[in-house]
């Protein structure tokens, strides 16, 4: 079965004015919750730890946490 990229999670490199597109997919996952974050809606993520957050909150837990 064929799958299209809006049924997949993209590979991203994040840098520090935007993001790179390695795999196309439509989505990735939050490294701290696991919820799904279209790429549309993506605006935080660590260039340092190369992993996406939902939100500012999650971005916050992940620097507290001593990641």
């Amino acid at each position: 079965m064929l799958m299209n990229s809006s049924d997949r999670a993209a590979v991203l490199r994040y840098e520090p004015n935007g993001f790179r597109v390695l795999a196309a997919g439509s989505h990735v996952a939050c490294a701290v919750t696991g919820e799904r974050v279209e790429l549309a809606a993506l605006r935080y993520w660590s260039v340092e730890l190369q992993e996406p957050y939902a939100s500012a909150e999650a971005a916050l837990k992940r620097l507290q946490d001593g990641a």
